[in-house]
């Protein structure tokens, strides 16, 4: 089979939803806007190379309908030369468009696709506008199918008896090390800067305009500690250990990263950043599902005949600090090379585009630690893990 490789890699910050930096900022015209500044980091790139666009997105509809993939291709690239497709496997979506297409490059099937995701939970809810779960299949006793994710997160503390103070000392810890990060500007080289613009009244109460550039992450909290998150109510069960602290945050975000073959990496003569050597999802009870990295490491470590101790650093998505936790615990993960710049509940996840955000994050800290294996995996709503390894070049 032919080789793939990773040329370039790009996200946006990630704001706040639904009261963010991009509340205004459709998703569509974010995630266009990515692609067209990554494309500008290539001299002389001739747009019409590239065969395909892959977007990941959790609740694709209304201003992420109309495959918005398709429409990002005409709005970011303007030409018409590009299709698109958009592709859901919720919190995996991002990191499954990056192993779509270094399938097909290495199939023959192409030789240039951008692959990521976007979302935008300031304008579509986390369940979308009208979730119908099917009456028959809730009657049967199988309601867990369509449970929210923080009930799964309380199930995962409950069966694995992760503690609350374990919960928000975690999240404490994840927003020290992105702040950190933010002060070390861990993060510079890989965000697109995106202007938003707003109409706003001045001291005469008359509408002016104003474009701002948003280029580091809304999330951290300099002002949280373990006080302020030993104060906040459970959330989703009365006896619960599941706050808004210890628990990601609901985020507007796009990243982006261009695949080649080898024979475009001579045709555009530049040097390649990464490639995956692997790729697995996995199946779990819907009710674990925040354990889905459990079944999926394994999983893809024996899809390239690893063993666990040769990845070098881990961006495990923190849904909720109970199921990251319990997955560190179970895997015996070294807690030092993993999410070292923080993760979701610090920096926010913007579902879709999570797995696409931090595989642009894991090159960059793999590059600065001159590593080789790395891997990013995370849980997926329904009862789904997925775990991908890059080997950094």
């Amino acid at each position: 089979m032919r080789e793939a490789y990773i040329i370039k890699a790009y996200r946006t910050a990630v704001g706040k939803a639904p009261r963010g930096f991009f509340k205004f900022k459709r998703p569509d015209e974010l995630a266009a806007e990515t692609i067209e500044y990554m494309i500008s980091q290539i001299p002389d790139f001739d747009k019409k190379l590239i065969d395909d666009l892959i977007v990941g997105n959790a609740m694709p509809e209304a201003e992420q309908g109309f495959n918005v993939a398709r429409l990002i291709s005409l709005m970011g690239l303007k030409v018409d030369d590009v299709p698109g497709v958009t592709i859901n496997r919720f919190c995996a979506s991002g990191l499954e468009t990056i192993a779509i297409a270094t399938a097909k490059i290495k199939s023959g099937m192409s030789d240039c696709i951008i692959a990521g995701g976007v979302e935008s939970m300031s304008y579509i809810p986390m369940t979308g506008f009208k979730p119908v779960p099917n009456y028959n299949t809730v009657s049967s006793g199988k309601e867990d199918y369509y449970w929210g994710m923080g009930l799964t997160a309380e199930q995962v503390a409950n069966e694995y008896k992760v503690s609350r103070e374990s919960q928000d000392l975690f999240a404490y810890e994840s927003h020290q090390k992105a702040i950190k990060a933010l002060e070390e500007k861990k993060f510079s080289g890989q965000i697109a800067p995106i202007k938003v613009k707003e109409i706003y009244l001045d001291e005469n109460q008359k509408k002016k305009e104003r474009e701002t550039t948003f280029n580091e992450d809304q999330g951290p909290r300099k002002d949280t500690s373990i006080e302020v998150l030993s104060k906040l109510r459970p959330v989703f069960s009365a006896t619960g250990s599941v706050t808004a602290g210890n628990s990601s945050q609901m985020s507007d975000g796009a990243a982006f990263v261009m695949i080649v073959s080898e024979k475009m990496l001579k045709k555009l003569n530049v040097e390649p950043i990464a490639k995956l050597i692997g790729y697995s999802v996995a199946g779990l009870p819907p009710k674990i599902m925040g354990m889905g990295p459990v079944r999926a490491i394994p999983k893809v470590l024996d899809q390239v005949g690893m063993k666990l101790k040769e990845i070098e650093l881990f961006e495990l998505n923190e849904a909720f600090a109970s199921q990251s936790i319990a997955v560190i615990n179970e895997l015996k993960l070294e807690k030092d090379i993993v999410n070292v710049n923080g993760g979701a509940i610090a920096l926010g996840h913007p579902l879709g585009c999570s797995g696409a955000k931090l595989s642009v994050q894991l090159f960059d800290e793999m590059k600065l630690r001159k590593l080789k294996y790395g891997m990013v995996t995370m849980c997926v709503g329904t009862g789904q893990g997925a775990a991908g390894i890059f080997e950094k070049l």
